[in-house]
């Protein structure tokens, strides 16, 4: 992509809006509540809005296109379709225990629910998992989009990758959270919601266009064309190349979403993300009402309905158009990786034991090498069996790279010279630095408010809380770009799977932790406490023991688990009377009718996709 001055103007004027907007409407915010909650004035629309800009970005635009494009299709939108029927449940069941007690951030409740320990842990655990984890692959994802639009080119004499994009998004969004807090990132995700979206459609339309005029046999697809006309619409040649794709479930045995994950396994990274996860909890925290609140989280459920056809159609239609290009991104990796191989082979020392692996597109080209590399990486496990020690975590060899999807369709069909391109990368780059943004304000406030408060200065002024949260916000953005170039890695097997399987060491617990805290008013204090702490081990066995177990299905065992084990201690040592949660008493908390109505309808016509896709 190279944009004219046109599209540089609409993408510079883009983001200085954004960031102004975001400062302008947050200034004079100089006290906790404020900075960390928006002072609990969110309208119902400003919520909604924001839910969904703090959600979708890069994780979805490049890592769940990317899983459309391969062989998943669209059965990767459950992640968005089940997430409206969550939405729907956090609404009317959590939402409203989380604004009766007044708490800042979700730990916090269970200091009232349990004690100050099970609180700090998943303080920690959330810390841990913020910084390394979604911080760093949303920094990275972004950067990847930015590497596949620009690759080669400079800015300021500096050469655009994907350690240069990353710090570029990491800026951007560290400005404006820094000065303005939850404020200034809902009135951001205002604009920045609403350009994704638009976006989303602009890239959808322009897809099937380019479908509709594309002949037949350049297309590329696993299922035969048949008698398909090259004048066929761009809607028909979908349907037809894809039907392989366009359901919603999966073997069992599938390593990314097999339908048993739909069962249980699904739902527990949904009411963990939706319910509990703190930066996208704090905008609910900060509405209002209860019923303000509601209406907000039940018109994001709707919007959630619609995110498939922007993303996941894009990313099926990706591969059909431009699997050349997938291909020939992987080769680049795939070079260096056997750059490596040969070295070592070369040398005859392995020291770190390092193995390679390789996917079957890949090794459909590659037999012979493919047999080679096999026969190394099985003598390289013997001898570190033999010397006692673990093997080097493998390099990979693909066919494609799938997670280039939606950065092609953008760099090939949105035209320039119109301004239409820079729309669609501030669209994008807005859609990371509003989830960047979020997940900085939300670690700094657990940070501030359930650690630095705690146990570094319990007599801190609400300046002092302030100026750490912003202090904060700075040290993560630098700690998540360091990390971020990291993840350029085939071996994590797309950054949206990689999300999704390490928030499995923490999500099932938290989950099991807070159901039960709820459903059971009797469960001692050290139920809390030993629930948070059970789950990453018994996770962690489970990936080392049974690697062929898909994540989702980990995830449903280790939440069955933590259970059981609270249950049991609860029949043991159950509480005399059951535990009383402080009431808030500065805000509204009669439930809305009319968000209740509105999430039946969400929640019936997600049932109604289900059942046509399936």
């Amino acid at each position: 992509m190279h944009l004219s001055p046109l599209d540089i103007v609409v993408f510079v004027g883009f983001i200085v809006a954004v960031v102004s907007l975001g400062i302008y409407k947050s200034r004079h915010e100089e006290d906790s509540e404020a900075y960390f909650l928006a002072g609990r004035g969110l309208k119902w629309w400003l919520i909604g809005f924001s839910l969904i800009a703090a959600n979708i970005s890069t994780e979805q635009f490049v890592g769940m296109s990317g899983q459309a494009a391969d062989y998943v299709g669209l059965a990767i939108a459950s992640y968005e379709w089940m997430a409206a029927v969550t939405l729907v449940v956090v609404a009317f069941f959590f939402l409203p225990a989380f604004l009766r007690t007044g708490i800042y951030t979700i730990p916090e409740f269970l200091r009232h629910r349990y004690n100050e320990t099970s609180r700090s842990i998943m303080a920690g655990f959330t810390m841990i998992i913020y910084v390394g984890v979604t911080i760093a692959a949303v920094v990275y994802s972004g950067a990847l989009t930015i590497d596949t639009l620009f690759k080669g080119q400079e800015i300021l004499g500096v050469p655009i990758n994907v350690t240069t994009g990353g710090w570029i998004i990491g800026i951007i969004a560290a400005a404006y959270v820094t000065s303005g807090g939850l404020k200034a990132c809902a009135w951001a995700d205002l604009l920045q919601g609403s350009a994704l979206i638009v976006g989303g459609a602009v890239i959808m339309w322009l897809a099937f266009s380019a479908l509709g005029r594309a002949p037949v046999e350049s297309l590329a697809s696993t299922m035969p064309a048949g008698d398909l006309a090259d004048n066929a619409s761009g809607l028909t040649k979908f349907f037809a190349l894809n039907s392989d794709k366009l359901h919603m479930k999966l073997p069992r045995t599938d390593q990314i979403l097999p339908w048993t994950a739909l069962v249980v396994g699904l739902w527990i990274p949904n009411f963990y993300y939706w319910g509990l996860n703190q930066y996208i909890t704090q905008r609910t925290l900060g509405s209002r009402s209860l019923a303000e609140g509601q209406k907000g989280v039940v018109f994001a459920a709707a919007l959630k309905l619609l995110i498939p056809f922007v993303i996941v159609f894009p990313g099926i239609m990706a591969f059909n158009l431009f699997s050349t290009d997938m291909a020939a991104k992987a080769g680049e990796d795939n070079t260096k990786i056997l750059a490596q191989y040969e070295e070592l082979r070369a040398s005859g020392e392995n020291p770190g034991y390092m193995v390679f692996e390789f996917d079957a597109h890949w090794q459909a080209g590659n037999a012979e090498k493919a047999e080679e590399l096999a026969h190394f990486s099985e003598q390289t496990k013997a001898q570190a069996q033999v010397a006692n020690v673990q093997v080097t975590a493998a390099k990979k060899l693909v066919g494609y790279k799938y997670d280039t999807a939606f950065g092609l369709l953008i760099g090939k069909l949105v035209p320039s010279g119109v301004g239409l391109q820079g729309f669609i990368l501030a669209a994008i780059l807005g859609a990371v630095v509003s989830s960047l943004a979020a997940m900085l304000n939300s670690a700094s406030t657990i940070f501030t408010m359930d650690l630095y408060r705690q146990y570094v200065n319990r007599q801190a002024t609400q300046k002092n809380l302030v100026l750490v949260g912003r202090l904060c916000v700075a040290v993560f953005m630098v700690i998540g770009c360091l990390i971020a170039p990291l993840l350029d890695d085939p071996k994590f097997g797309g950054i949206f799977t990689y999300i999704q399987e390490f928030q499995g060491f923490i999500s099932p617990g938290i989950l099991a932790v807070f159901v039960f805290g709820f459903l059971v008013r009797k469960a001692p204090p050290i139920c809390g406490v030993i629930g948070l702490l059970i789950n990453p081990p018994v996770y962690g066995l489970m990936k080392v023991l049974l690697p062929n177990l898909a994540f989702l299905d980990r995830m449903a065992v280790s939440f069955a688990g933590v259970l059981l084990i609270m249950g049991l201690i609860t029949l043991i040592m159950p509480l005399s009377k059951p535990v009383e949660l402080p009431v808030n008493t500065k805000i509204e908390l009669q439930s809305s009718r009319g968000a209740k109505a509105c999430g039946i309808a969400v929640v019936v016509t997600t049932l109604i996709l289900y059942a046509y896709f399936w």
